[in-house]
């Protein structure tokens, strides 16, 4: 029993890591009602701009700033010289610009910084705390409460700030938030902004955690799940999608891998969230949308 809560807490807080990336795309699904399938490629930009700072010799407290800034400036140019064209134009139009945005921003960070793997260590510590007999990495503990703190922190901003409120009618629909007087381009400006800091925070955990390469991309694919689970509008739908995709798939490389050959936890999250498109599409805590014909 003390191995399945220590296999069960590990993939918890491992969830709390997907939610973090998923998290990304919740934001700017919520501001245009397009997947943004660049927001691995933030998260390694991100990551590999600190990194980079750091190996030319600043300090932790100076390089932190300024790959903010670079993140906060890659935000408006975006809106201005991707989102802005776009403006009401039909959902893949966008889905397809942010394909092109990934190979853009992974094509930018090889040239500006290089193709090599960096360690990244943050100096957090990665020893072994035993409570009772259940062994659990202090890493991945603190990791787990400064993602939690930031989900929150976004949810309290979504649900309780005017541009919280705005946020939501423009992803209702943009010609009516534009008609009522909601800066479309400042909202969008915001939330690339806030998805930034968002992929930097994530950048920064995971690049620490599995090192700052071009793999850093593939994180992302692992949010999917998460979002197909919680749904791609709700930021506690992205907390518990989290969850559920990261205690699923240690318990099932544990305990269902060995019958199967192994390697079981890196195809069983798309497996769950296939049976969830299946029978709840929307997600836990998606909208329902009902069609009239």
């Amino acid at each position: 029993m003390e191995f399945f809560f220590e296999v069960l807490i590990g993939g918890l807080l491992a969830g709390v890591m997907y939610s973090l990336v998923a998290l990304g795309f919740v934001l700017i699904f919520k501001a245009s009602g397009v997947l943004n399938f660049a927001q691995g490629a933030m998260v390694l930009f991100a990551a590999l701009t600190f990194v980079s700072l750091v190996d030319r010799g600043l300090n932790f407290w100076l390089a932190m700033p300024l790959t903010l800034a670079i993140m906060v400036l890659l935000a408006i140019a975006i809106e201005r010289m991707v989102l802005r064209p776009l403006v009401n134009q039909p959902p893949i139009t966008l889905f397809m610009a942010t394909i092109g945005l990934s190979f853009l921003l992974e094509g930018l960070a090889q040239g500006v910084w290089g193709t090599q793997p960096h360690r990244l260590n943050l100096g957090i510590p990665d020893d072994v705390i035993e409570l009772g007999n259940i062994f659990i990495s202090s890493f991945d503990l603190f990791a787990a409460a400064i993602a939690a703190i930031l989900v929150a922190s976004l949810a309290v901003f979504f649900s309780k700030t005017r541009i919280g409120r705005a946020l939501r009618a423009v992803a209702d629909d943009h010609q009516a938030a534009l008609a009522v007087g909601i800066p479309l381009q400042h909202i969008w400006a915001i939330v690339w902004t806030v998805a930034g800091f968002v992929a930097l925070v994530a950048g920064l955990l995971w690049g620490a955690r599995q090192g700052v390469q071009f793999a850093l991309t593939l994180v992302a694919l692992k949010a999917l799940p998460v979002l197909i689970l919680g749904g791609f509008t709700s930021v506690p739908g992205a907390i518990v999608g989290g969850l559920i995709i990261g205690a699923s798939e240690k318990l099932a490389e544990v305990y269902i891998g060995p019958y199967v050959g192994g390697g079981i936890e890196n195809w069983f999250p798309y497996m769950l969230a296939l049976l969830f498109l299946l029978f709840r599409p929307e997600g836990l805590f998606g909208e329902k949308h009902i069609d009239r014909v």
